[in-house]
């Protein structure tokens, strides 16, 4: 039974992060004025709802600079780690258990209802701090060297490069992302994974330092780091040129890509 409500929850968060822009639409055009209407249809609505009121960290800030650029995008990814942590504890315990009819957990929803059942809400949580230290500065780089980037390659929209340039400014950016904090990610893999296989090693994030610094010296912290750069560069080259040029086009001709990454949070001209 527990299974089953937490994989209804699941269930009912996913449909409700898919389907929640639409119903925004679908609600602003229901209640808007029939004499003095603001949206002319669908399209129209979501065009202007991103060009007015996509993002607030970066327009929270006050203006555009690399320091705010930075802090917005160490801002989205301290938020994103209530959800990140507990996905990536299910990754690394689903990708150590060994295969056959014996494994351990049947999916993500099993593994985590199997470490509630035994630990609790902390349990399923473990990994939060080294987390909060690997995202919130690595997305600040992110973001930050992102920006940089396409302002240096001078991505404007209607440039027949446009595309190329925009996926070596996100591949780039991904693999500056990841170098800067990729020993921190060790930490925290070996954190989530401590306890899977015999009793605990680790009391916490200097302890884990300690023991694999003595173990295993200074190459344990880049343990991984050529097989993860090259999956970052063409991740992160399609996802930021895939963003930028969507919200391009939603923003209409005058938008520029630099900066929409941070929070997609541009603030508008209109």
């Amino acid at each position: 039974m527990a299974l089953d409500f937490l994989a209804g929850c699941a269930g009912g968060v996913a449909g409700v992060l898919v389907g929640h822009p639409f119903d925004t639409v679908k609600v602003r055009l229901q209640v808007q004025s029939l004499e003095k209407p603001q949206y002319r249809g669908t399209l129209h609505c979501f065009q202007s709802i991103v060009k007015q009121e996509s993002g607030n960290t970066l327009r929270a800030l006050g203006r555009d600079s690399p320091l705010n650029q930075f802090l917005a995008g160490a801002a989205a990814g301290a938020i994103q780690c209530v959800i990140c942590c507990p996905m990536e504890l299910a990754k690394t315990r689903l990708q150590l258990q060994d295969a056959g009819p014996a494994r351990t957990y049947r999916g993500s929803l099993d593994c985590l209802a199997q470490i509630y059942r035994r630990e609790g809400l902390r349990g399923v949580n473990r990994g939060m701090a080294s987390t909060l230290l690997r995202e919130t500065p690595s997305f600040g780089v992110y973001f930050l060297s992102y920006d940089a980037l396409t302002r240096a390659l001078g991505c404007e929209p209607g440039d027949r490069l446009l595309v190329p340039k925009l996926l070596l400014a996100g591949g780039t950016s991904g693999i500056l992302s990841w170098l800067s904090t990729y020993p921190v990610d060790v930490v925290k893999s070996r954190l989530q994974a401590d306890g899977l296989r015999g009793a605990p090693r680790y009391q916490g994030i200097l302890d884990c330092v300690s023991q694999s610094y003595r173990a295993e010296g200074w190459r344990v912290f880049t343990r991984g780091l050529a097989s993860t750069l090259l999956r970052a560069f063409p991740v992160n080259a399609a996802t930021f040129a895939t963003v930028t040029v969507v919200l391009t086009y939603a923003r209409g001709e005058e938008a520029r890509p630099e900066g929409e990454a941070v929070a997609l949070a541009q603030p508008s001209s209109l």
